[in-house]
């Protein structure tokens, strides 16, 4: 089923997800429109990465379903993983990095096309990292490894960017640069971001919206809202007392 481009992208009605019949998340209600940049938050295990997962199209709903809207392509979602921001030694250059991300609109084509080769260098650009073209990723530190990353993601999507724990392991100088890039992603490509992250203090001085997940849907609105919320303050608070205990 598909919905009418009425700005949103992706509609969550009634939907359950889980393995082998046990369910690990319920009752998620929710749409996705064009622009939004959206923070999910949630303890461990509270459902974050499966969602991820359906909303890739890699896990079949339990029941109820996910809708997408006409003329979007679910293979064309800009996608970085968890496990794939901590890998540091790609044996590639910055550039065949950035670029492989057109493979999935290639096709049948052996060979990138002149257009996106370009778009390669104007995200290199865009990313502030075209002067690293050259280098082999390897050499890079974990917050120049992450934007290549992200350039990579933005190759494969013009709309949308999923993004599982961007910010893990880097110091707070390259967090708090790789949150400023991405809230100029947002704002100035338009292009939309639904980021899963722990540190909620950090997104929500960018993300204009927030899922919390505890297993099912507990809250899903605007940031503010969810600042002002008594479940926001809790997990607010919650953070911050453990953060406190190192």
């Amino acid at each position: 089923m598909t919905i009418k481009d009425t700005g949103t992208i992706i509609t969550f009605q009634n939907t359950r997800f889980g393995y082998d019949g046990y369910t690990v998340i319920d009752r998620l209600n929710f749409t996705i429109t064009a622009g939004d940049y959206l923070c999910i938050v949630g303890k461990n295990g509270s459902g974050k990465s499966t969602l991820i997962k359906g909303m890739l199209c890699l896990l079949n709903p339990l029941q109820g379903e996910i809708i997408f809207s006409d003329g979007f392509k679910k293979e064309t979602i800009g996608y970085l993983s968890q496990e794939t921001a901590v890998k540091k030694d790609f044996p590639a250059g910055v550039f065949e990095i950035v670029l492989s991300g057109a493979v999935g609109s290639m096709g049948l084509r052996p060979f990138y096309s002149a257009k996106e080769k370009r778009r390669a260098l104007e995200n290199l650009e865009t990313l502030g990292i075209a002067d690293l073209k050259e280098r082999s990723f390897s050499e890079l530190s974990g917050g120049q490894q992450r934007r290549v990353l992200i350039g990579r993601a933005l190759c494969a999507s013009h709309s949308l960017l999923v993004l599982d724990e961007p910010a893990a392991g880097l110091d707070p100088l390259a967090t708090a640069e790789l949150y400023t890039l991405l809230q100029k992603i947002n704002a100035e490509m338009g292009i939309t971001i639904i980021m899963v992250s722990h540190d909620i203090e950090a997104a929500a001085q960018y993300a204009t919206m927030v899922l919390h997940l505890q297993n099912k849907q507990c809250f899903f609105g605007e940031t503010k809202e969810y600042l002002n919320s008594a479940i926001g303050k809790q997990f607010l608070g919650t953070e911050k007392e453990d953060r406190n205990d190192f």
